[in-house]
């Protein structure tokens, strides 16, 4: 099982930068795939970028950050960050880092408990 644990939200003026971070605890990090979601009051909670485990690099982002966001991961830290850059008040949402990972062993999708981060204009 992994443990997620989030740091790094706070309240910025738009235009500015944050960088998350996410410490998993836990064997196999580097096997899990690790991704970020946020979610705003009363909206569905959704996709923001993604990076590949087992060694892999491909990212994924959404639409929406595109060119603002970078996630990267260091597996001897156990740990997946997003630096986000260029912040509009539309980025405020509670963010969540997952870890998923489709065949055992640690087989799951897990949950950090999410972090705030508020843009204001």
């Amino acid at each position: 099982q992994v443990q997620l644990v989030e740091s790094g939200g706070g309240l910025v003026q738009a235009g500015d930068s944050l960088r998350l971070s996410c410490a998993a605890s836990g064997r196999m990090f580097s096997s899990y795939a690790m991704g970020w979601f946020r979610q705003a009051p009363g909206k569905e909670r959704e996709f923001v970028a993604a990076v590949a485990g087992s060694g892999g690099t491909n990212t994924v982002y959404a639409d929406s950050v595109k060119g603002r966001f970078t996630i990267s991961r260091d597996n001897a830290k156990n740990t997946v960050y997003l630096q986000m850059n260029s912040l509009k008040p539309e980025d405020t949402s509670i963010y969540y880092c997952n870890a998923k990972r489709s065949v055992p062993p640690g087989a799951g999708n897990y949950w950090g408990q999410g972090t705030q981060v508020t843009v204001s204009s």
